[in-house]
């Protein structure tokens, strides 16, 4: 009986941890007969280690348990501090380089006058228009012409309707556009 037993978990073994074999299951068993005793003290051996091994890391960790809960949490802190660092010095904004064509007139600049009586821009709009050009605030054009800021704001709001845009650099470039204003102006 206990003979009959130890060939069925030989066969049970090899049907199991040896399924690539080629060789019928028989033939094999015929060439591993002789160390079938060899072979079954192995098994034993193998699981007697990985049960003494897990013991001891249970001992391991019994012992030393705060110091590795420590440990663990020092860990976690070191990481979670380099993802902050990074998150906190990266820069935010990222700059965008557009490179864009300016052409550069080879001759001297001509007023469009069919496009001033067309769009019936005066000519203190046409003056206010070149200084908003030049970079000034309403203030300042205000100040260069010897009018009030009210004045200049009136004139600006009527350039915009004139020229169909709502802000001061669309205003610009339109009349660029339009050769109201020389290209190199701004």
């Amino acid at each position: 009986m206990k003979k009959a037993f130890r060939n069925g978990m030989s066969f049970l073994f090899l049907k199991l941890f040896f399924p690539i074999f080629e060789l019928p299951i028989p033939t094999i068993l015929l060439k591993l007969k002789p160390y079938k005793e060899i072979i079954s003290y192995a098994v034993v051996m193998v699981i007697l280690l990985i049960v003494l091994r897990w013991l001891e890391f249970r001992f391991l960790i019994s012992e030393n348990q705060y110091e590795i809960y420590i440990g663990i949490i020092s860990v976690f802190f070191l990481l979670f501090g380099i993802w902050l660092s990074n998150k906190v010095t990266k820069p935010k904004i990222k700059t965008i380089v557009i490179e864009k064509e300016i052409p550069v007139p080879t001759t001297n600049f001509i007023l469009n006058e069919t496009e001033l009586q067309q769009r019936n821009i005066s000519k203190r709009e046409l003056e206010v228009l070149t200084l908003m050009a030049q970079g000034m605030s309403n203030q300042e054009i205000a100040e260069r012409l010897f009018v009030s800021l009210n004045t200049i704001k009136t004139h600006s709001a009527k350039l915009f309707e004139k020229l169909e845009v709502k802000r001061r650099t669309q205003a610009i470039a339109t009349a660029k556009k339009l050769n109201l204003l020389p290209p190199t102006l701004g």
